[in-house]
């Protein structure tokens, strides 16, 4: 007999049905029995009457909680049934896979217990719907990107030498020599924008030897990223990126907003265009009004509580959720950002945050080859590592900018998460290698 769904159960009523799950509560009266089976599209209750079979009763009597179990049985129409009106009727019942008794995790397990016991941790119906959200996110970006004529790359996470900076790379034996981790895919991008691919995004891990231990903060992640040619400004590039975000909000809205509102208790709004945008130099003076002082000058750079009080600031001011901040200086970007022409100390780069958390960096990149060695330079690289990224720029490339977004925050925000560890299927962190 083909397997049934639970979420089919609706029209096979007066049909017998194979179900197959995992057992959720189980009660063992004197005349009756009820279990609680659970798949990934539902729960159902299912009832069996101990007169009718004995040894039945006693496989049902047997049963550990979290034990995988094949029922066959008759769909019966119950509305005293608050499961979706109907049980089935149980037959018969095949234990696939016994689960021990006590189980590792209860209600009340801490974040890291969970993490320990994460296979078991992901049968709660919450944490399976955070990676169907996730899929549905990952589709409806990529419908975004095919509807506007990106080409999908991906890009080899082994590399010579950094992406970014050095401070965070893991550096690994490569044979007889040293590879580093990919941080970013970030001059792979570059190398589509010189080789004329036009626009491109990724969706991939990267790594970041960070030794932070915050919500926000992980070693390994899966880093959305886009570039695109011929753009004016980082203007052009905000502008697509909050094109893309409406979008993809509103499709995810549609799908599952009403699921995550009963789940988790949070709205999906769907934003308004544009998004608000303010300067760093702005964003300074917001906050010295706010009482939150950050440093000035070239290494000013906001704090998580800035990015929190400037989120409130322009959610109560206009109502958005998301706050462009623009100009970062120079000193805190990477070399291969573009200058303001007047301004060489300031950057044509950008973050995005939503509700006080950082989502996206982004910016218009230096295309140039002697501006970009000399900014390098400036930086205190040394070119020979870079020297096959420098050549991108050698032979006619166009001006160009991208993003990377962060998929695993933006799931803690649309969720109302307290950290990444929730929301990633399997965290790495300082401390965490396993499962």
């Amino acid at each position: 007999m083909e397997r049934t769904l639970i979420k089919q159960l609706a029209s096979k009523s007066g049909e017998t049905v194979r179900v197959c799950g995992w057992v959720g509560k189980i009660r063992d009266l004197r005349q009756r029995q009820f279990l609680i089976i659970r798949d990934h599209t539902g729960i159902v209750q299912v009832f069996h009457e101990k007169s009718g079979n004995s040894e039945l009763a006693t496989a049902i009597a047997g049963l550990t909680p979290e034990s995988a179990v094949e029922i066959t049985g008759k769909v019966v129409l119950n509305p005293m049934v608050k499961m979706g009106g109907l049980e089935v009727v149980a037959e018969s019942i095949s234990v696939t896979g016994k689960a021990d008794t006590p189980l590792p995790l209860s209600e009340n397990s801490t974040m890291e217990t969970r993490l320990d016991w994460r296979f078991l941790d992901l049968r709660n119906r919450k944490n399976l719907l955070v990676f169907q959200l996730q899929t549905a996110v990952e589709h409806a970006m990529r419908s975004f990107w095919m509807s506007e004529g990106f080409v999908e790359i991906h890009s080899p996470k082994f590399m010579g030498s950094a992406s970014e900076s050095g401070a965070e790379l893991f550096e690994v034996k490569y044979f007889d020599r040293k590879a580093y981790l990919a941080q970013s895919p970030q001059f792979y991008k570059q190398m589509a924008m010189a080789a004329g691919f036009d626009r491109v995004f990724e969706i991939g891990p990267v790594f970041r030897a960070n030794p932070s231990f915050t919500s926000r903060h992980d070693t390994e992640f899966t880093s959305v990223d886009v570039e695109v040619s011929w753009v004016r400004s980082h203007e052009d590039v905000m502008q697509l990126e909050e094109r893309w975000l409406h979008s993809v909000l509103a499709e995810v809205r549609a799908e599952y907003g009403a699921k995550i509102k009963a789940e988790f208790g949070t709205e999906i709004v769907v934003p308004e265009l544009p998004f608000p945008r303010v300067t760093m130099a702005e964003a300074y003076e917001i906050l010295d009004q706010m009482g939150h002082r950050i440093e000035r000058g070239e290494k000013g750079d906001l704090d998580p509580e800035g990015e929190r009080l400037l989120c409130r600031h322009f959610q109560e001011k206009t109502g958005h959720e998301f706050v462009f901040v623009t100009e970062y200086p120079a000193a805190v970007r990477a070399f291969y950002h573009m200058r303001h022409e007047g301004n060489p100390h300031l950057t044509k780069s950008f973050d995005l945050l939503w509700k006080g958390l950082e989502v996206t960096t982004g910016a218009q990149r230096e295309h140039r080859y002697d501006v970009l060695v000399e900014q390098a330079k400036e930086k205190g690289l040394s070119l020979q590592p870079i020297q096959y990224y420098l050549d991108f720029f050698r032979y006619g490339c166009p001006p160009h900018g991208g993003f990377g977004f962060g998929l695993t925050r933006m799931l803690m925000v649309m969720l109302g998460a307290k950290s990444v560890r929730e929301v990633t299927y399997l965290y790495r962190g300082v401390n965490r290698l396993t499962p």
